[in-house]
């Protein structure tokens, strides 16, 4: 019986800045703090599982240089009882690292993201005689050998995902916010193939073309019929859509699912960084445990909100007990 989470992907040194607040064009913000995490779909996604103190084994896979930030990943994930032997090294490129500038005031970030490594990791890099139930791939738009495009117009990654499904794992994936057009391109090609993907309002609207904000805010009746084309699309469980107010999980019959976020005062969110994995990490597991979606999305929003609790994208996290108990504490937020 399959067992455990396998996560590959995006390993990144995140090297986040305090700031005072965003500077414009030429201009210049005070730094008033420098900490140093993980980042990426992997090592966070697989990070926040431990913290929650997931009952399955973790697996993680992936490419990080021959250097001093690819051995502190290496120690710093195997400390949280992940098998590390299919994450490998390279003398191709650095270790990928991100400077995560942080508005002090509001936990607002802005990323510069330097792609290293993980832009060599390929499909000869993948090892699937593991035993897991749930392979999770991320990010699509972040890994240039996978997001490469062949001749029948399909990506690396699609096939990636269908080789994991022929062998018997459930797939799932998540997609960065990068400024492209390169959504519709690239990364609908693997949907057919994944069985639980993972977007944001910004890679919603650019998967659709459906302008979901009205006055900054999310507009749910539009957030709704952006999930249902997206499952269209060819996803074959769940399309999980997450933003600032609520989630929104829609299934193959285009019946959904909607979970307010947590009622979060400003003055304790200390950085979002981290918060759309650690939302994936909490609906992972019980999608692992065999929850209604329910639950699944309950976890994954409290999780979320303990994740702006730290500057860094994990160490927020506690057991799965304590980040449930955070709705009691803090509520709901109306939708």
């Amino acid at each position: 019986m399959r067992n455990g989470i396998y996560a590959a992907g995006n390993w990144i040194i995140d090297e986040i800045k305090i700031i005072d607040e965003y500077p414009h064009q030429d201009g210049l913000t005070n730094v008033r703090e420098i900490k140093s995490g993980n980042g990426g779909a992997p090592y966070n996604v697989l990070k926040d599982l431990a913290f929650l103190e997931a009952p399955f084994p973790l697996w993680g896979a992936g490419l990080v240089g021959d250097d001093e930030k690819g051995r502190h990943i290496i120690e710093d994930i195997g400390r949280h009882r992940v098998d590390v032997s299919n994450l490998k090294t390279t003398n191709l490129a650095p270790t990928s690292f991100t400077d995560v500038m942080t508005v002090s005031s509001t936990g607002r970030r802005t990323f510069f993201h330097n792609r290293g490594a993980n832009a060599y990791f390929d499909q000869e890099d993948l090892n699937f005689d593991v035993d897991a139930k749930i392979f999770h791939m991320a990010y699509l738009l972040l890994l240039d050998r996978m997001d490469e495009i062949d001749e029948c117009g399909r990506s690396k990654a699609s096939y990636v995902f269908e080789e994991a499904q022929r062998r018997g794992f459930k797939t799932s994936t998540d997609i960065v916010s990068e400024t492209s057009n390169r959504f519709r391109e690239v990364a609908p090609s693997s949907f057919p193939y994944i069985d639980y993907l993972f977007v944001n309002e910004y890679e919603a609207s650019k998967l659709t073309g459906f302008e979901l904000l009205i006055n900054g805010k999310v507009d749910l009746g539009r957030a709704e019929r952006a999930v249902e084309k997206i499952i269209g699309l060819g996803v074959r469980d769940y399309v999980i859509l997450h933003f600032p107010e609520a989630v929104i999980a829609c299934d193959g019959n285009k019946q959904k699912t909607v979970m307010p976020s947590l009622e979060i005062p400003p003055e304790r969110i200390k950085g979002s960084a981290g918060a759309g994995d650690a939302f994936a990490a909490g609906v992972l597991f019980g999608i692992h445990e065999n929850w209604p979606i329910r639950r699944c999305l309950k976890l994954g929003v409290c999780a979320a909100a303990a994740s702006l609790f730290d500057e860094s994208c994990s160490e927020g996290i506690r057991s799965m007990d304590q980040v449930l108990h955070l709705e009691k504490e803090f509520g709901l937020k109306t939708v």
